[in-house]
């Protein structure tokens, strides 16, 4: 199932910088790696589901400008954010 109420809120409450923050990179890049990681998974069982594949890669490349604007503004936060997420460079 998608990303649930609960999850999404306990995903904001750990990445969130301010007690209203919501929108920041790090929550946003995420949140995203949370749908994507989701993904991922149902492509595994359902190779021939080309609607979310497009999904899917739309989603990575959102993450991806998210991760290279936070790279180019401000090093140490996009460092911070790849390695709790464990995502590579």
């Amino acid at each position: 199932m998608a990303t649930t109420k609960e999850r999404k809120g306990e995903i904001i409450t750990t990445f969130k910088r301010a007690d209203n923050d919501t929108g920041s990179p790090e929550v946003q890049i995420a949140l995203l790696t949370d749908r994507i990681n989701y993904l991922t998974e149902h492509m595994r069982s359902h190779k021939k589901d080309f609607s979310s594949r497009r999904g899917l890669l739309k989603l990575v490349s959102q993450r991806s400008d998210l991760l290279k604007y936070l790279r180019e503004t401000e090093r140490e936060r996009y460092l911070a954010v790849i390695q709790r997420l464990g995502l590579r460079k």
